[in-house]
């Protein structure tokens, strides 16, 4: 008899295809999430769940698999949504997408970033709502990349491609990282180390690209932003809870930054409020990895590492505790 794999979201279809060889593929049809109380009632009856980001499986939806679910294949780079630790207690594989999202997620920092420069979507809205009616010299001024100190937080794959896209601008480019790049990265990208209150204090534009951990929560909080240039900016395409939402809003109020660019949330979906009425955010709904190439790739990885914990291979990406 076929095993049941369970896919929580509908994904480009090539993953639910390939699955569908060698599952019986069960593909959540609804557009939202599926609850809590669905997966504890279910999940046993599955030997693995192709699962989001938004997906929390904690013990007791591992607990409620009864050691039947085999894998957990996360359909993302990051991988804060599953208690690791656990899974590995109880010989769960938990698996991620890392790499084919990186110039993906890495194009949009840098759109975040000059969309804010350049006040993009302010000019846009005007253009739309029909106010242009004449060129005026300084009407919608904004700030030249060239020649900028760039700030990067979390120089792994994602960080790097940043750093290379920035080739050409002549700008400064300076990193903090957990662990100091080798001499190679650092010379082919002309980055310099800093540690974290020098990259606050130098930064004109800081790119936060770095996973959500327990150094790295709230990393961003009032106090950061004292340290911050008045005349920088913010971007973030790594996790929410990385930046200390509420604080970032007063930060902003008070002009101790000029702006801000996010794709991720502290509490995603929600959005605070604050951050929605200001006319120096850019706010983006998740769409780090959303080009088409990116995410067909990512589904066909999180479905191939299914099929081979199946077929008795070891995953090409498993996570580790």
């Amino acid at each position: 008899m076929m095993k049941k794999v369970y896919v929580s979201f509908k994904i480009p279809e090539q993953g639910i295809e390939e699955l569908k060889k060698h599952f019986i593929v069960h593909v959540n049809q609804e557009d939202k999430a599926v609850s809590r109380e669905w997966l504890v009632k279910n999940i046993k009856d599955y030997y693995g769940i192709l699962s989001m980001l938004h997906d929390k499986i904690d013990a007791e939806i591992m607990d409620a698999a009864n050691g039947g679910l085999k894998i957990i294949s996360n359909y993302a780079v990051g991988y804060n949504n599953i208690d690791i630790p656990y899974a590995v207690r109880s010989g769960i594989t938990v698996t991620n997408t890392p790499g084919v999202l990186t110039v993906a997620t890495a194009e949009l920092a840098f759109a975040l970033m000059m969309s804010l420069l350049r006040n993009i979507p302010q000019s846009d809205r005007y253009v739309k709502n029909g106010e242009f009616d004449m060129w005026r010299p300084k009407f919608m001024l904004g700030e030249e990349l060239t020649g900028k100190t760039v700030g990067i937080i979390g120089m792994g794959r994602i960080g790097c491609a940043f750093a290379r896209m920035l080739a050409g601008f002549d700008n400064r480019i300076i990193y903090y990282n957990r662990h100091r790049a080798d001499n190679e990265t650092e010379s082919s990208l002309k980055a310099e180390y800093a540690d974290l209150d020098t990259l606050l204090g130098e930064s004109d534009i800081i790119s936060i690209h770095a996973p959500l951990n327990e150094d790295t929560y709230h990393m961003f909080t009032y106090d950061t932003f004292t340290k911050m240039r008045r005349e920088s900016y913010i971007i973030n395409t790594g996790r929410g809870a990385i930046i200390k939402e509420d604080d970032l809003a007063r930060a902003l109020k008070e002009g101790l930054i000029r702006g801000a660019g996010l794709d991720v949330y502290e509490f995603e979906p929600e959005v605070n409020k604050e951050l929605v009425n200001m006319d120096n955010t850019v706010l983006l709904p998740h769409i780090g990895s959303g080009s088409f190439y990116a995410r067909n790739t990512m589904s066909s990885m999180a479905a191939q590492a299914i099929i081979d914990l199946h077929l008795g291979k070891k995953p090409e990406h498993v996570v580790e505790a």
